[in-house]
């Protein structure tokens, strides 16, 4: 992720051994009561958790299928409304039984565009393909889930939308939405939160004009001249973050082609060793990118090419200027960080966004706002990250992932940042060598223009059909 310590001690220093919070995946904003000629599902609740105070919400769900063909539990999202507890509380889900497994639910949180007294997150339930199909009139049977503070400081569910302190037996419950396949079928949201982000059309011409910097990364090797000509640092030097004592290896940065496109390889590899553990990292040289759209599309790995699997590996895609001194309020930081072996306190397969504001590394101490999604993002991806004067955006594969306040603005321009690195040793202690490869196929910003992902996709389809493999026309900050 980047090039100076790495904020693993947020996602560490709780008692629960992480800090993270706010994700979502795959599920636009909800609302509307749908009609019952229309219901795909109904949403069945109670709590276990029943008084205004508790250590843990715990939202019980049932789902069932009242349309008339089988439904693939893949398809449906289960959105849970209520209010943070302050500014900058953390999350964590867990699920602590469910007839159709834990391992095939997830639960990410968010926060709402359009914040209300009752409601200014909410937590999303999905399912992996693994959770099967419904058939008409079957449900899920029980999920026992449960979410908490990341510092386990009591909850208040008094002023939380979608908690009912009487539902102790389950029945029917509109205070919690549901979507199939992305069209709202079942619930009411919290007023205000139409479902409008990204728009049900967006559009797909990008804005005339815009300074942009695009780059289709078709160049030889590592030491080929055209990268640095193009404003590009393939990192040698040494410091943190991942394995202390490992190497930042120029070498292990390729170039090939791929369905047609030039893409860069970034191969981190070990042997279990400090000594034999190299990382990677390409970075812009220049520090000149602040509010507009980010983008790249970007290939990430779940398991080695070959060798024993389980590294706690991060896989990023960021934007980052300096911190000049601890706390210093004008350091900025834009993450996509993926973790396919955990790490940081998490044991599987996790994506998270992170929009920093500032941070002290000794003793540590940070201020940033998270969102997470625990599932497997094996394979590619189209990444997009929007910076305005209101607020951050994060998007994966055209959905809006996560929206950050308008308190982690930046305050100064970045650098455009790829890289791979081991957190630790601990994840996989043999000693046989592996390799693990995250790859990029394209990199755009625009500068000071807010794009959707549509948007995006059509100027990259542009730059290729004029056969441009480098643009870069953003003016030094």
């Amino acid at each position: 992720m980047k090039s100076r310590t790495t904020p693993s001690r947020l996602r560490i220093a709780a008692a629960a051994s992480v800090a993270m919070a706010m994700g979502t995946v795959g599920l636009t904003a909800l609302t509307g009561t749908a009609s019952a000629a229309t219901d795909d599902v109904t949403v069945q609740y109670r709590t276990s958790a029943t008084g205004v105070t508790a250590d843990q919400a715990e939202p019980w769900l049932k789902v069932r299928n009242t349309g008339s063909s089988t439904l693939p539990l893949s398809s449906v999202k289960v959105r849970y409304y209520f209010k943070a507890d302050s500014a900058g509380a953390a999350y964590r889900f867990a699920c602590s039984w469910a007839v159709k497994g834990c391992a095939n639910i997830t639960g990410t949180f968010g926060t709402l565009a359009n914040p209300t007294a009752t409601a200014d997150r909410y937590l999303d339930i999905g399912f992996t393909a693994g959770a099967g199909t419904l058939a008409p009139g079957a449900d899920t049977g029980d999920m026992q889930l449960r979410f908490h503070r990341a510092d386990w400081q009591t909850l208040n569910q008094g002023d939380d939308y979608s908690f009912g302190p009487s539902q102790t037996s389950y029945a029917d419950w509109s205070k919690v939405t549901a979507q199939v396949s992305g069209s709202t079928v079942w619930g009411t949201a919290p007023e205000g939160n139409d479902p409008t982000d990204p728009p049900t059309d967006p559009p797909t011409d990008p804005p005339a004009g815009g300074q942009s910097l695009f780059d289709d990364f078709n160049y030889t090797s590592s030491s080929d001249p055209k990268i640095s000509a193009n404003g590009w640092n393939v990192r040698a030097n040494s410091g943190g973050p991942g394995v202390p004592g490992a190497t930042w290896s120029p070498e292990n940065v390729t170039f090939a082609s791929s369905g047609g496109n030039s893409i860069m390889n970034l191969r981190t590899s070990t042997a279990g060793t400090a000594e034999s553990t190299k990382h990677t990292e390409v970075l812009t040289k220049a520090t000149k990118f602040k509010n507009g759209t980010y983008a790249a599309r970007v290939k990430f790995a779940d398991a080695p090419l070959s060798g024993p699997d389980g590294d706690h590996l991060v896989q990023t895609f960021f934007t980052i200027n300096d911190l000049k001194a601890p706390m210093a309020d004008d350091y900025a930081e834009y993450d996509f960080e993926y973790l396919p072996n955990g790490g940081w306190g998490e044991p599987a397969n996790i994506l998270y966004t992170t929009s920093w504001e500032t941070y002290n590394p000794d003793p540590w101490q940070a201020v940033n706002q998270h969102t997470e999604s625990r599932q497997s993002y094996a394979g590619w991806h189209d990444l997009v990250l929007t910076i305005d004067n209101s607020s951050i955006k994060y998007y994966v594969d055209g959905r809006l992932f996560g929206t950050h306040d308008a308190a982690y603005l930046p305050e100064r321009p970045m650098s455009i940042n790829f890289n791979q690195w081991l957190i630790d040793l601990a994840g996989q202690t043999s000693t046989t060598a592996r390799s693990y490869d995250e790859q990029v196929d394209y990199v755009l910003h625009v500068k000071d223009q807010v794009l959707t992902p549509a948007q995006v996709a059509a100027k990259v389809s542009a730059y290729r059909t004029a056969g441009t493999a480098f643009e870069d026309n953003v003016p030094s900050s």
